[in-house]
């Protein structure tokens, strides 16, 4: 996308604006995807912050070659899994943040309605095997191809559409 283009250009030279914008626009996709592959919310969150905090580190050597949400999410899925091989699953919140979190929350109603159909789809997600999961949410959530995912976890295109 060339919006991204422009955004990944007004990082390098170190527009804060820029980053923000990256940021709200991939952060809730990446988030969905991150609670999908791991099903531990706080896991995601870390993974998240991190993958923007890395990418951040590394943008004036990055080389946008393609699609700016793929990346990031092949960068949050390595990140899940790095994450949960370490075995760093639980966070500390603060109270400013768990505060802030709470004002943000939808009404109650909607919650329960939304948080319902998450536990069905979280419980049938952990069932399934690592790489089942990882393409099956890579491909949803993420709208990745098929041979982007099998590129990402060196198997074949075939295999990928398998485990789909």
């Amino acid at each position: 996308m060339i919006e991204d283009e422009i955004l990944v250009i007004r990082c390098r030279q170190r527009s804060q604006q820029a980053l923000t914008q990256i940021y709200k626009k991939y952060r809730d996709k990446l988030l969905i995807l991150g609670i999908a592959l791991s099903n531990n919310e706080a896991l995601a969150e870390d993974a998240l912050h991190d993958t923007f905090v890395r990418f951040a580190q590394q943008i004036q050597s990055f080389k946008l070659k393609g699609n700016l949400k793929s990346y990031l999410s092949v960068c949050m899925a390595n990140r899940i899994r790095d994450l949960q091989r370490s075995g760093k699953s639980k966070k500390a919140v603060s109270l400013d943040e768990a505060n802030s979190h709470i004002a943000n929350t939808p009404k109650p109603s909607e919650q329960i309605v939304r948080n319902e159909q998450l536990d069905i789809l979280a419980k049938a997600l952990v069932q399934l095997p690592t790489e089942q999961r990882e393409v099956i949410a890579l491909r949803i959530y993420c709208q990745m191809a098929f041979s982007k995912i099998a590129q990402m976890q060196e198997v074949s295109v075939n295999t990928v559409k398998g485990r789909y």
